[in-house]
């Protein structure tokens, strides 16, 4: 699963490159590439709830391995129209929004799997690890792609996409079966609303899905990152804009050992996400190229300490009968907050100008998440050793745990 996530991750951020690049030469709009976030968001609402219900009452592996499977046939149709004397923006729009579909359909399975393979303990270290997968493809993949596109051409940055789906399809189906839960539910709209009750009794839970949107969707510049190289007088830069963010994140989950030693999860996800809106006003703010590549990379070591104890909370106190639904609402949290940054951002360049549009993002988050905090008390004062959500989740896998061992002897 780890190795088939960072093959499709590496592959899937050179679309990602290639796609906003593409819509802006076909249409020299700012705008149009915010729309991009206004077309994801639908399918990603309504599919990321329905797919936490479906990785709840299915086998997650299939759930995986048919929606890569999809994704590699949406990445050829970006290949055939791109090949094409004059490539249709309107496809563009459609396989972005099908992507999002699938996505947020996959992405709760994966989710949940990860707590029934690995120790109650050791989850904080398995979010580092799987973090980690999703920044080598984040920091290699748009650093290549800017590449690829200026030297190769899109096509080829959407090719060696789809090689790395048809690989991804491979090692999926070399995963282990992972049926439901006996206590699972089928999928419908009132299993969705079980979850979502369940998530809004948990206060501190409820505190990381704000905090979460509210980072993502104000202080998110990544849809006018090619216009802010531009405006920069420094094009070659692209991809290394792109890639700044998730190698800030990767120098922390390289290093991110300390995680375990914190106990107070919820005070680091909001100091962290304060962190990241900070970070983006000085990106705004900076007019040298080479100092907004360094405040995004200190903005993506804040993100992803925030990522990590966001991961930690929600694994080490969620049942395994509802991961699945609490995965698709936190699919929400953590996606619906870039889709509409990309159109807010977007739409802010358009009318205030690109360097405004991001500086004023960093200022709202920060402000945003402050209130958040005073607002949510319980987030800040979580503690995984006396929550009783943690408490009882470690006491029930420990059981389970011993209970096993008993069996094998």
């Amino acid at each position: 699963m780890w190795v088939a996530g960072l093959i499709t991750n590496f592959g899937s951020f050179l679309t990602f490159v290639a796609l906003p690049v593409q819509i802006k030469d076909l249409t020299g709009s700012a705008a149009a590439v915010g729309a991009i976030g206004a077309v994801q968001l639908v399918p990603l609402v309504v599919f990321g709830l329905y797919g936490g219900a479906f990785a709840d009452a299915w086998d997650k592996r299939k759930l995986i391995v048919w929606t890569e499977a999809g994704q590699g046939v949406l990445c050829a149709v970006l290949l055939l129209n791109v090949l094409l004397p004059s490539p249709a923006v309107w496809a563009l729009y459609v396989v972005a929004a099908l992507s999002s579909a699938l996505s947020s359909v996959q992405r709760p399975a994966l989710d949940a799997l990860t707590p029934r393979i690995v120790r109650h303990e050791l989850l904080p270290a398995a979010a580092a690890l799987n973090s980690l997968r999703w920044q080598v493809g984040a920091v290699a993949g748009p650093a290549l792609a800017g590449l690829v596109v200026a030297f190769a051409g899109l096509a080829w940055a959407y090719a060696i996409d789809l090689a790395t789906f048809a690989v991804s399809v491979v090692l999926g189906l070399g995963l282990r079966p992972s049926p439901a839960s006996h206590a699972a539910k089928k999928p419908s709209w009132a299993a969705i609303a079980e979850g979502a009750r369940y998530a809004w009794s948990r206060k501190e839970l409820l505190g990381t899905y704000a905090i979460d949107l509210a980072a993502m969707c104000l202080a998110m510049p990544l849809a006018v990152l090619p216009f802010l190289a531009d405006e920069l007088g420094a094009e070659w830069s692209l991809g290394l804009m792109y890639a700044a963010i998730p190698a800030g994140s990767l120098l922390v989950s390289l290093t991110s050992g300390w995680t375990s030693r914190v106990h107070r999860h919820g005070r680091l996800v909001v100091l962290a996400a304060a962190g990241w809106g900070l970070a983006i006003v000085a990106a705004g703010v900076a007019g040298n190229v080479w100092l907004v590549l360094l405040c995004l990379t200190v903005g993506g070591a804040f993100d992803m300490v925030s990522g990590i104890f966001r991961s930690a909370m929600w694994n080490q106190t969620i049942p395994d009968e509802l991961r699945g639904r609490l995965a698709g609402i936190e699919l929400l949290s953590y996606a619906v907050g870039p889709r509409l940054g990309q159109v807010r951002v977007g739409g802010m360049a358009a009318w205030l100008g690109v360097r405004t549009s991001v500086w004023s993002g960093g200022l709202l988050c920060a402000g945003a998440v402050a209130l958040l905090a005073l607002c949510l008390p319980k987030l800040m004062s979580y503690d995984v050793r006396t929550n009783e959500h943690a408490v009882r989740l470690r006491e029930q896998r420990t059981a389970a745990a011993g209970s096993a061992s008993t069996a094998t002897a």
